[in-house]
């Protein structure tokens, strides 16, 4: 199997710093794991690589996907891999990083697939979201798979109707069989590193990066995708941040108010990270600060 160096952690900790300077070490190129930073034209919001850091360390999978567009944990695993092909060909190392857990999942140990999409039943539920709307089809999902139904949010069509079209086709919640697929057989050697820091100390960061994303226009980028025709209502645009300046423009919520649920909802987050990677099997716990650490044993894993 191949070798990859893979950083991962709650988001604002530092983790495209720490894949940077692994890279520079290593001769790494870096590979995305992040489900909002794959978006065009949504740089603030994400807290995408800025051009200083792009230009210390090739980085692949940012900044290719329109707003629009549907993109699941199944197509990442698949372009992932490919990159990694290319990289080893390269004689360089893979270092993926990021925050999005079932990505990086999916890389590591490949992904539950479903039977193959049944055509009727896409269409009539696509009907149903015609006529109906997705919160009423987000009711049918609580009703007969609400594990399912409490991690999909309300307003995304794409996964609440794959979800009914698993459990109308085969009578097994989608859940259920997520849970049973094992991911017991990895498909790379992997390094993996998960970044963790004193809780309040990360919320701090977590405020400040909220304010700074402010400061750099973080309302203006919503206000251009909006321009753009991106509708608050795509999944895309009900991330963190994205929906919460959208609250602001049709005035849900004062700004104030909208920036404040931002960062309440930036720490949640962060929280469901911590919980989702400390499940996660092999993963070697470090400070940000524990670079020197991190280098010693990546050298004695690359070599």
């Amino acid at each position: 199997m191949k070798k990859i160096i893979t950083i991962c952690g709650p988001t604002g900790i530092g983790k495209t710093d720490f894949a940077i300077a692994l890279a520079k070490e290593f001769c790494g190129e870096i590979i995305g794991a992040d489900s909002m930073q794959i978006y065009k034209y949504m740089d603030i919001g994400t807290a995408k690589p800025d051009a200083g850091e792009l230009a210390q360390a090739p980085h692949h999978l940012v900044d290719f996907v329109d707003p629009a567009e549907n993109f699941d944990a199944g197509r990442y695993a698949q372009m992932a891999a490919q990159k990694i092909e290319e990289i080893c060909e390269r004689n360089r190392v893979p270092i993926v990083a990021g925050g999005t857990g079932l990505y990086i999942r999916a890389l590591l140990y490949g992904l539950f697939r479903s039977q193959p999409v049944c055509k009727k039943t896409v269409a009539q539920l696509t009907a149903q979201l015609e006529k109906k709307g997705s919160a009423c089809l987000h009711q049918q999902l609580q009703a007969c798979d609400p594990a399912a139904a409490q991690k999909i949010h309300p307003k995304d069509s794409f996964r609440i109707i794959r979800a009914l079209e698993v459990f109308q086709t085969t009578g097994s919640p989608i859940s259920l069989r997520q849970r049973e697929h094992n991911f017991s057989t990895p498909r790379y050697q992997s390094l993996t590193i998960g970044l963790f820091m004193d809780r309040n100390r990360l919320y701090d960061r977590i405020n400040l990066r909220v304010d700074a994303m402010i400061r750099q226009g973080l309302l203006a980028e919503v206000t251009g995708l909006v321009e753009k025709g991106y509708s608050l209502g795509l999944p895309s645009m009900q991330s963190i941040g994205y929906r919460h300046m959208g609250w602001f423009l049709t005035g849900e919520h004062p700004f104030g108010q909208a920036v404040h649920l931002l960062k309440r909802d930036s720490r949640r987050y962060a929280k469901r990270q911590f919980t989702w990677f400390k499940k996660e099997p092999g993963i070697i716990w470090m400070e940000p600060s524990q670079l020197d650490a991190a280098r010693t044993l990546a050298k004695d894993f690359l070599t």
